[in-house]
């Protein structure tokens, strides 16, 4: 299927980010070699922006950010969204509201 797209663990990305991956081959091909939890953790990040200039500037850094190499979103505490683990010390003294 050709038009299927690599999501992660619990996040899907949405349209903005998915041409954006699709436009550069090479960040394509990066995108499909990560890991379903190193997707998840690029989708969330750029989820997480609160207003789209912020997103639209994640989504740049994203792409490269693959290009340079790395398998998870640089500076990013971990996707909190997660069922299959509990959140860490960091994420919980850092994300979480209590």
């Amino acid at each position: 299927m050709a038009n299927t797209f690599p999501h992660g663990t619990v996040h899907e990305a949405r349209d903005d980010l998915q041409a954006a991956l699709r436009s550069d081959p090479k960040v394509f091909v990066l995108w499909e070699s990560l890991t379903p939890l190193g997707r998840n953790e690029f989708i969330c990040w750029v989820d997480d922006a609160k207003q789209p200039k912020t997103r639209q500037r994640r989504i740049e850094r994203a792409c490269d950010e693959l290009l340079e190499g790395n398998k998870r979103p640089c500076c990013w505490t971990g996707c909190i969204h997660r069922t299959d683990k509990a959140p860490s010390p960091w994420q919980q003294a850092v994300l979480i509201d209590r």
